[in-house]
């Protein structure tokens, strides 16, 4: 195909979710990745994944992509037809609201350099905050269409997604058309087809977002609440789970205890969910963000007992093992167990860090090692949000929930 004829597309932000929708869209149509980290622009140039995600590298290496990262944004989107923005929107406690400053920073720099470019927002964002958009800037180019990706699986989730929603102006045919044109350049580049794709206003699909990741947290605030019954009851949680989870009504996702949910989405998507409500009647919304701290605690208190078995005083070390959320991830961002790391500190206790993916030898004050095999033998207990195989010779002093062993 010759060059004239791809599509041109700019995305901000080189994190998972612009990264695995500009591969997913550079196998058909020429794309310019633009961030502020010039380590990550060098990397994606040299076609090095920043992540630990065999799927990216794999793509890197086996795929011919017309994609490019760059410092430059009026470069990348002077003729741009659709720019997609990818950059993050932490959830502010003082405001209690997320922080959507890069957005609107991107949109300025947008409109300043290329005002017929439409816009797709991929950050999550607070309920009707497209609209709010759309007013402020005086256009109507504006599109939300949110992901729906895991972390660790982000790219495979945009190859095979369960479905695409897209949020327009349903009586703009023009952005309708718009809209209908990006919906084919992702099904285009996805290996699944007959892709469930959905077209609704922008506010809608900006509560789908919300709504979804809030009800996957109700799941696992369910499982982990039906394991600390069966914590302190001397039941077994396994047994009970798999009989409540063969009804198919019910399934088996999501539901494998853990320390609380983490990561970057789910604890700020309930946040903002319950932020939504302001004076409308709810219950359940804010069940769930209550019980994410409860399980925490909990847990905590759980630690404290096993530690109690291997001896008490200054000797006694407590063993991180990886401030990730998950395996296969090198995200510490809300990470579940740094907040237990917390809670352990304010109970005193001599905490190790295992975590050959951070860069320096402290943590919030607690020393960080790189070695499993030191790590192992320092620490009386080892405190694992998720198991992994490397801790097999040690399994006698490890506390976790991980009961079926995966994410």
């Amino acid at each position: 195909m010759k060059d004239e004829n791809l599509v041109k597309i700019a995305v901000f932000g080189i994190g998972y979710v612009g990264l695995s929708n500009a591969i997913l869209l550079s196998q058909n149509n020429h794309v310019v990745m633009i961030d502020v980290i010039q380590e990550k622009i060098d990397m994606v140039n040299k076609r090095v994944s920043p992540f630990v995600d065999n799927e990216i590298i794999d793509y890197f290496s086996n795929k011919k992509l017309d994609l490019t990262a760059t410092l430059d944004w009026k470069m990348a989107c002077k003729n741009a037809e659709f720019v997609l923005i990818a950059t993050p929107t932490n959830y502010d406690p003082k405001k209690n609201y997320f922080d959507t400053h890069s957005v609107e920073d991107s949109i300025e720099k947008i409109l300043s350099i290329n005002k017929a470019a439409y816009i797709v927002v991929k950050s999550t964002v607070p309920i009707g905050y497209t609209n709010h958009l759309r007013n402020k800037y005086r256009t109507s180019n504006i599109l939300f269409s949110p992901e729906f990706l895991r972390e660790g699986k982000a790219l495979y989730d945009n190859l095979y997604p369960s479905r695409i929603v897209v949020g327009t102006s349903k009586n703009n045919l023009r952005v309708l058309d718009a809209a209908q044109k990006f919906v084919f350049l992702l099904q285009n580049g996805a290996i699944k087809k007959n892709i469930p794709s959905l077209f609704m206003s922008s506010t809608e699909a900006e509560a789908v977002k919300l709504f979804a990741n809030t009800y996957l947290a109700a799941r696992i605030s369910f499982f982990n609440e039906l394991d600390t019954y069966s914590q302190d009851n001397g039941l077994d949680s396994s047994r009970i789970i798999e009989g409540v989870c063969l009804d198919p009504r019910i399934g088996k996702n999501y539901n494998n205890p853990s320390f609380g949910y983490g990561g970057y989405c789910l604890p700020k998507d309930t946040k903002q969910l319950l932020a939504e409500y302001k004076m409308l009647p709810q219950a359940m919304i804010s069940a769930i963000v209550e019980s994410n701290i409860l399980r925490k605690k909990f847990i905590v208190d759980k630690i404290h007992k096993f530690a109690m078995g291997y001896g008490e005083g200054e000797k006694t070390v407590v063993g991180i093992y990886r401030l990730t959320m998950k395996a296969n991830s090198d995200n510490f961002r809300q990470a579940c167990i740094i907040d237990i790391i917390d809670l352990l500190k304010d109970r005193k206790m001599n905490i190790l860090i295992y975590e050959p993916r951070f860069k320096y030898k402290d943590f919030n004050g607690l020393k960080v090692m790189g070695n499993l095999d030191e790590f192992k033998n320092k620490a009386t207990i080892i405190v694992a949000n998720r198991f992994a195989d490397e801790l097999n010779d040690v399994q006698e002093k490890v506390f976790t929930r991980d009961i079926y062993r995966e994410n």
